[in-house]
C-alpha cells in the first residue's frame, strides 16, 4: 500500500509503498476514503523537516535537552547514532480520516466490515491506504453523512473541545484570534451555542468566510475594525471568552486577547502560539488562561487510545471518542457545514505535489482533502499482529519442528527481526548491517512505516507483517525478537517450535507461566539454541578487568548500583499491567552480569522496596557464600553515572565505572598492585557488538550458544523472585535447573 511519509532530516516527502499494517486486537482495519490534511499543525511539521539542523534545535528545546541527557548517560557516538537514526528515518504525516472497516480485530463488537467510521491519531489516522485504529479512535459515521465531510472529524473534536474548555452561555460574545481551519469550526460552534461572534485574522478572505459560518464581524486584528466590534457588541466591557487558534512566533495574539477581554473572562489556548503573557494586563483583569488538550481527554494517555480502556461517562463526560462522534452529529444535523471550507480535493497519487504547493503558497487554502482511490488492495492483511499479542500461560504447538539442513560454511548467516523499534535500530542494526557473513532477510512489524525504515535504512531484502511466513522460510537461520515485553516469551516459544535459532531482547518472560512455556518449547522441539540480550558480560572494558581481577578462592562481595533515574511521562515502561515492572524488564541485565563474575548461578533471592516499589535493594546468595546486592533507584541525580560496580574477594577489589572507567587493586606478596584502564574508551561500549558477534558465529558454526541456556533460566527465574520476595517479604530459594 502507499502512505505519505516525511524524511525530518533533509525534509523530502514521498508517497511510500509500505506493508499493509497488521490487525491487532482492540482495533479495526480501515480503509481510507478521504483524509484531511490540518493546513496548521502539518504544515509546520513540514516547514521545520525544511530547516538546518540549528533551526530543528531551536523549534525543539525540548528534544535538545533530551538529547544533552543522552549524552551523559550513553556518550556522544551513542546519542549522535540514536539522534541521527531518528532525523534519518521517514515519520507519519495525518490525523484525521474517513474510511471503510476491512477488517475487525478480536475484542470488537460494535463495528463490522463494511461500516464507515471517521479516525483520529497521529499514529492511526494517517494520510495511507489503510491503517489500524483502536477501538477509543474510531467512531461510526451516522446515515446521510458524506464520507469527505466525516474526514473532518477529528479537526473538529479539537475545536470542539476547546470550545468546552470556554465554557460558552447563552448570549455571551467570543472573539476567535485565527481564521484558519480550526478557527473556522470554533465560530461555527460558538454560533451554533449562542454566542455571538468577533473574529481576527489578517486574511481578509478568511475573514469573510468566517461571516458566512455565523461570525457577527470580522476584520485585521492591527486595525481598529475588531475593537470596533467588540465595543459595540459587548457595550464596552469586552468580550467573554477569547479562543487563541492562531500559530507563529507573534506575541500580538495573547496582547489582543487582553486587550479586548472582559474583567475575569477566559483565554483558551488552542493552537500553537507564542504565550509571553502580559503580567500587568492578565492580572488587573484577572483573566482565566486554560489549554485545550488536542481532540478531549483521554489524549495521550495509552490505557486509553491503545487498550480501549475507557473513562466512565459520570466522571468524564466528554472523551476523545465522545467528541468524535457528538462532531459527526452536529455535521449530520446541519448544525455545522464544513462543505464551504473544503478548497481543494487532491487525488492520493498527487499527495506530495500536493504538500509542495501547500508550503510554497502556490495553493492558498484552509482545508485540502485526499481522494483515495476503490480499488482493493492486492494483498490481504494479515489477521494477527506482532508486538501486542496475547500470551496464554502455556501454549505448546503439537508438532515438532524439523531439523534445519545443515548450512554451507560459506552461505551467509541470514536473520530476520520481529521489530524495530528504538533499542533494535540504535544498538543492534546498526553492527549486523556492517557484519560481513550476515544477511538481513526481513524485518516484521506490525505498524507499516517502521518496517520500511528499517528496511531502507539496514537493507533487509524484505518488510512485512506477516509473521507466520518468516517462521515458514526454511532458509532464515535466525530471529531476533525485538518488540514489547509482553510478546518476549509468546514469539520465543513460536520461533524455537519453528525450528529457528533465537535472539531475544531481555527480559526473557514476566512470569513462571511464559518462562514455562518457552521451555516446554525447548523440550518438545527440541531446539535449545536461545540467546536472551544479556550483552554486560560481553563489554570489552569488564571483560579486561575481570581478566585482570583473576582466579579468587574465598567467597566475594558484589555491590552493583544503577542509576535508573525517572521515566517520563507516557513510557510504556509504566503500563505494569500489561509490562511487567521496570525491574523485570531490566533487572536481568545486572543479575546477568553479577553472576557472569561470580561464575555461578544463585541459590536464593530477598529483595526490599521502598513505598510504591520504586527503588529496590535485591540481595543474591551464591552457592560458595558470595552474596550479591544490586541497589536499583530511580531518585538519584541524573548526572550522577547510571551504573557502578564494585568486585570484593581475596583483597582484591575490581570497580567498574558506567563503562567508561575500570580498576582493579591488589595486594599481594609483591607489594600494592593497581591496574586501570589505560585510556578512556571513546564510548560506552556495553558488549553488543561482541554479544552479536558471538550469537551470529554460534549460528554458523552450529557451536554452543554464547551463554548456556540453563544460565539464562537462571538469571530469568532469580528476576521473577524479585516479585514473590517482595509480595511474601521473604527470601525466595530458587530450584536448580534439570
Amino acid at each position: 500500500m502507499k502512505q505519505v511519509v516525511q524524511n525530518y532530516k533533509s525534509g523530502e516527502l514521498a508517497l511510500l509503498d509500505v506493508p499493509v499494517p497488521g490487525c491487532k486486537p482492540g482495533g479495526v482495519l480501515v480503509r481510507s476514503a478521504y483524509s484531511l490534511i490540518s493546513t496548521g499543525t502539518e504544515l509546520m511539521k513540514v516547514s521545520e523537516a525544511g530547516m538546518s539542523m540549528v533551526g530543528k534545535a531551536r523549534s525543539r528545546p525540548d528534544q535538545v535537552a533530551k538529547v544533552v541527557q543522552s549524552v551523559a548517560t550513553n556518550g556522544v557516538p551513542a546519542t549522535y547514532r540514536k539522534v541521527m537514526g531518528k532525523l534519518d528515518s521517514y515519520t507519519p504525516l495525518g490525523y484525521s480520516l474517513c474510511g471503510v472497516v476491512e477488517q475487525v480485530g478480536a475484542g470488537i463488537d460494535d463495528v463490522k466490515a463494511g461500516d464507515l467510521v471517521a479516525c483520529a491519531g497521529n499514529e492511526h489516522a494517517l494520510h495511507a491506504e489503510v491503517n489500524w485504529v483502536p477501538k477509543n479512535l474510531y467512531t461510526p459515521v451516522p446515515d446521510g453523512l458524506a464520507p469527505r465531510h466525516a474526514a473532518f472529524g477529528t479537526v473538529g473534536s479539537i475545536a470542539l473541545q476547546g470550545v468546552r474548555q470556554g465554557e460558552p452561555q447563552l448570549g455571551e460574545v467570543a472573539l476567535v484570534i485565527g481564521l484558519g481551519l480550526i478557527g473556522q469550526l470554533v465560530v461555527q460552534l460558538l454560533a451554533a451555542s449562542g454566542v455571538r461572534v468577533v473574529g481576527a485574522d489578517p486574511d481578509p478572505v478568511r475573514c469573510e468566510l468566517a461571516e458566512r459560518m455565523g461570525a457577527a464581524a470580522c476584520g485585521d486584528p492591527a486595525s481598529t475594525a475588531v475593537e470596533a466590534a467588540v465595543a459595540e457588541l459587548t457595550g464596552g466591557h469586552g468580550v467573554d471568552q477569547v479562543y487563541l487558534a492562531a500559530g507563529g512566533g507573534s506575541n500580538q495574539p495573547v496582547e489582543l486577547a487582553a486587550r479586548l477581554c472582559r474583567d475575569r473572562g477566559r483565554v483558551v489556548d488552542i493552537g500553537k502560539c507564542r504565550l509571553d503573557l502580559p503580567w500587568n494586563a492578565y492580572y488587573e483583569k484577572e483573566l482565566d488562561v486554560r489549554f485545550s488538550r488536542s481532540y478531549g481527554p483521554g489524549r495521550y494517555d495509552p490505557e486509553y487510545e491503545l487498550e480501549g480502556r475507557d473513562y466512565p461517562i459520570g466522571y468524564v463526560r466528554w472523551t476523545e471518542r465522545r467528541n468524535l462522534a457528538c462532531f459527526l452529529d452536529l455535521l449530520a444535523r446541519g448544525s455545522v457545514d464544513v462543505e464551504p471550507l473544503v478548497s481543494h480535493i487532491a487525488d492520493f497519487d498527487d499527495a506530495v505535489e500536493t504538500y509542495q504547493s501547500l508550503k510554497n503558497g502556490d495553493l492558498k487554502a484552509v482545508a485540502v482533502l485526499f481522494r483515495y482511490p476503490d480499488e482493493a488492495v492486492e494483498a490481504e492483511a494479515p489477521a494477527v499482529a506482532v508486538h501486542e499479542v496475547a500470551v496464554p500461560a502455556v501454549a505448546v504447538s503439537t508438532h515438532r519442528a524439523q531439523p534445519r539442513p545443515a548450512r554451507a560454511a560459506e552461505a551467509p548467516v541470514r536473520l530476520a527481526f520481529v521489530g524495530a523499534g528504538n533499542y533494535a535500530t540504535s544498538m543492534l542494526l546498526p553492527h549486523l548491517a556492517q557484519r560481513e557473513g550476515v544477511e538481513l532477510s526481513t524485518v516484521v512489524t506490525t505498524t507499516a512505516l517502521s518496517g520500511a525504515n528499517a528496511q531502507r535504512k539496514f537493507g533487509f531484502a524484505e518488510a512485512t507483517t506477516d509473521l507466520d511466513a518468516v517462521l515458514g522460510d526454511k532458509t532464515i537461520d535466525a530471529v531476533f525478537v525485538v518488540t514489547r515485553h509482553s510478546s518476549h516469551a509468546e514469539l520465543t516459544r513460536k520461533a524455537l517450535l519453528a525450528g529457528k535459532s533465537v535472539f531475544v531482547e531481555k527480559p526473557l518472560a514476566l512470569t513462571e507461566d511464559e518462562l514455562a512455556g518457552v521451555l516446554a518449547a525447548v523440550e518438545e522441539s527440541g531446539n535449545d539454541r536461545l540467546q536472551v540480550g544479556f550483552n554486560r558480560r560481553f563489554a570489552p572494558l569488564l571483560q579486561e578487568a575481570r581478566q585482570r581481577f583473576g582466579a579468587r578462592n574465598g567467597p566475594a562481595n558484589l555491590r552493583y548500583l544503577v542509576n535508573a533515574g525517572r521515566l517520563q511521562h507516557g513510557s510504556w515502561y509504566l503500563r505494569q499491567g500489561t509490562e511487567g515492572s521496570r525491574f523485570a524488564g531490566e533487572g536481568g541485565h545486572f543479575i546477568d552480569t553479577a553472576s557472569w563474575l561470580l561464575g555461578a548461578d544463585p541459590d536464593s533471592v530477598y529483595a526490599v522496596a521502598t513505598p510504591g516499589n520504586d527503588d529496590l535493594q535485591v540481595v543474591l546468595r551464591y552457592p560458595d557464600g558470595s552474596t550479591a546486592t544490586i541497589s536499583y533507584v530511580t531518585t538519584g541525580a541524573p548526572s550522577f553515572p547510571k551504573e557502578t560496580l564494585d568486585l570484593i574477594a581475596d583483597g582484591k577489589v575490581l570497580r567498574l565505572d558506567d563503562f567508561v572507567r575500570a580498576s582493579v587493586f591488589a595486594d599481594g606478596g609483591a607489594g600494592r598492585k593497581r591496574w586501570v584502564s589505560s585510556r578512556l574508551p571513546k564510548a560506552r561500549d556495553k558488549g553488543q557488538n561482541a554479544e552479536l558477534a558471538a550469537f551470529v558465529k554460534a549460528v554458523r558454526t552450529g557451536g554452543p550458544m554464547p551463554v548456556p541456556l540453563e544460565s539464562l533460566v537462571a538469571t530469568t527465574a532469580a528476576t521473577l523472585a524479585v516479585r514473590t520476595g517482595l509480595a511474601g517479604g521473604a527470601p525466595v530459594t530458587l530450584a536448580r535447573a534439570r
